[in-house]
């Protein structure tokens, strides 16, 4: 495949010149802006919680309403709705835009409610289901802690509606940035009140911020999706051939978003089950984690979705964009994440500690994040790439076969979490609580085989894509490189503070693997490099 630019299908819409790569970078900056943000949330939250009993009700509590949001939010929108709806932009027809998008709003909003409400009531089962091995006033805690969030997480899926709409009009910028006023909110809590509060009373304001910084969420994006859509015609009519391309899509990646939700529950239900610490743990992994799935794979598979969805002429023609596309996309994420892996793996104690060690919370809870963290490193390539994979199936009108994958990937990630996280720990004689760093390894391997289930039968429909071996052989070698040195870096260090350590450790790494990677004539890293000594000339006398 060509490195280039991509060729379209002959009849595609007309694209200004520059927008191909901007998407990505919109989405991305929207992305590192409200992570940048998340990291300063969960670091504040790791000074006064640490991994403490609360912090392991907070964790529990906010992974039950997530549930909702997963279901109908962002990820079930992406391969239903933008699919349809940004067909219909591309071909202007903008009443049956308009009507699709107040159908599925009206739909989303009625489905919504009911479950915000029986979730509310059935709290106190649910909690009994999730977290087994929690008891007395860390189980009340969690209960509480619940019922204040379920409301502000409906609000989330109807931002999710936003964020629809203004992919498909290729406004990313705006709906990505969004969650930086939830943050802001639960920031501005722990600030105000974190000082002088009891932790049980502290989580509950902390519940209770997250569903005012929901509101402001939504409310932030309104105004631009009124600019873009028009017309809100809001209406419960399903006679629209439309809208029911939308349901039958809805179906299955619904069924495989509620599969993969029971499976985090089981890992929290597991993590419930090692003592005070790893569901909190397993939290502040998490919030590691996601950056660069978020940035590298998220931005790409957000911004091609709707490009790909939009592309018209022959199925040859078609097949062609697409596999251009992919592979354009698969060699971005993968130059990036391959970093970020080999971090994980082999510093992510610095990394950890940078972002957490202040505070109740201290050296030994960084390594024990740290092991979590290198076993999600395991899958963390695999994970980013599969996204983009399942935005090309969803472009091509299928969820039915990402569906079946993510099946089983689900059943191997219980299966095997189970066995890491219990048996083996007893097995090896190592103390119970480790066995949260076997949850995260089991679903990388797990989510290795639904990656490459994807990527075969997509070859299989439009033609060979994926990463060439050569330069997945030197982007690893780059990544073993800098981790070494940034390992030498760390060991002749003195005892500094995390944050200058971690400074002068991964920029010891990055440095390292871009340096190796543009000797090895890796493309992304020698139009990186070039960018930045332009830059640099740019700012010389």
């Amino acid at each position: 495949m060509s490195a280039g630019v991509p060729v379209e299908p002959a009849n595609a819409p007309p694209r200004p010149r520059g927008e191909r790569g901007r998407p990505a970078l919109m989405v991305g900056a929207g992305i590192l802006s409200s992570r940048v943000l998340g990291l300063v949330r969960t670091r504040l939250f790791a000074h006064y919680f640490a991994t403490s009993a609360v912090a392991d009700a907070f964790g529990a509590a906010f992974k039950i309403p997530n549930f909702l949001q997963n279901l109908f939010g962002e990820g079930v929108l992406s391969a239903s709705f933008i699919p349809v709806y940004a067909r219909l932009v591309a071909e202007g027809d903008k009443e049956a835009a308009q009507r699709v998008a107040g159908a599925v709003l009206a739909l989303l909003a009625l489905l919504t409610a009911v479950l915000v409400l029986a979730g509310v009531a059935l709290t106190r089962p649910l909690i009994g289901l999730v977290a087994p091995g929690f008891a007395g006033e860390k189980k009340e805690l969690t209960i509480l802690l619940v019922q204040i969030l379920f409301p502000g997480t409906g609000l989330l899926v109807l931002s999710a509606w936003c964020l629809g709409i203004l992919n498909s009009h290729r406004r990313f910028l705006v709906s990505y940035a969004a969650p930086v006023v939830w943050n802001i909110a639960i920031i501005g809590a722990l600030l105000w009140y974190g000082g002088s509060t009891a932790q049980a009373r502290l989580a509950e304001v902390t519940a209770w911020a997250s569903v005012l910084g929901s509101a402001l969420q939504v409310g932030v994006q309104l105004p631009e999706v009124f600019r873009v859509l028009g017309a809100l015609r809001v209406n419960l009519d399903l006679s629209s051939s439309h809208v029911r391309t939308v349901l039958r899509s809805f179906g299955p990646v619904f069924v495989g978003r509620g599969v993969v939700q029971i499976s985090a529950f089981i890992d929290t239900t597991l993590a419930s089950l090692l003592g005070n610490g790893p569901v909190a743990a397993l939290s502040y992994a998490q919030a590691l984690y996601v950056l660069p799935v978020s940035l590298f794979g998220m931005s790409v598979s957000a911004a091609e979705l709707p490009a790909m969805s939009s592309a018209l002429g022959s199925e040859r023609e078609v097949a062609s964009y697409l596999r251009t596309r992919l592979d354009a996309g698969i060699r971005q994420i993968a130059f990036y994440v391959v970093p970020s892996a080999a971090v994980f793996v082999a510093l992510g104690d610095v990394a950890a500690g940078a972002l957490y060690q202040t505070g109740n919370f201290t050296r030994s809870q960084s390594v024990y994040v740290w092991a979590i963290l290198a076993g999600s490193g395991v899958g963390l390539l695999a994970s980013t790439m599969g996204r983009l994979y399942a935005s090309t199936y969803y472009a091509l009108r299928d969820t039915r076969t990402p569906l079946r994958y993510g099946i089983v990937r689900v059943v191997l990630t219980i299966v095997l979490g189970y066995l890491c996280a219990l048996p083996l720990p007893r097995a090896l004689g190592i103390p119970i609580h480790w066995g949260a760093a076997g949850l995260t390894a089991s679903a990388g391997i797990a989510g290795w085989i639904e990656f490459l289930l994807l990527r075969r039968t997509l070859n299989a429909r439009i033609g060979p894509t994926g990463l060439d071996v050569a330069l997945t052989l030197r982007l690893w070698g780059a990544a073993a490189v800098g981790a070494a040195l940034g390992w030498g870096v760390k060991l002749c260090l003195p005892p500094l503070h995390p944050v200058i350590a971690a400074v002068l450790i991964l920029g010891a790494f990055g440095v390292a693997y871009l340096g190796i990677a543009d000797l090895m004539a890796v493309p992304q890293a020698r139009q990186l490099t070039s960018r930045l000594r332009r830059r640099g000339s740019r700012q010389l006398p």
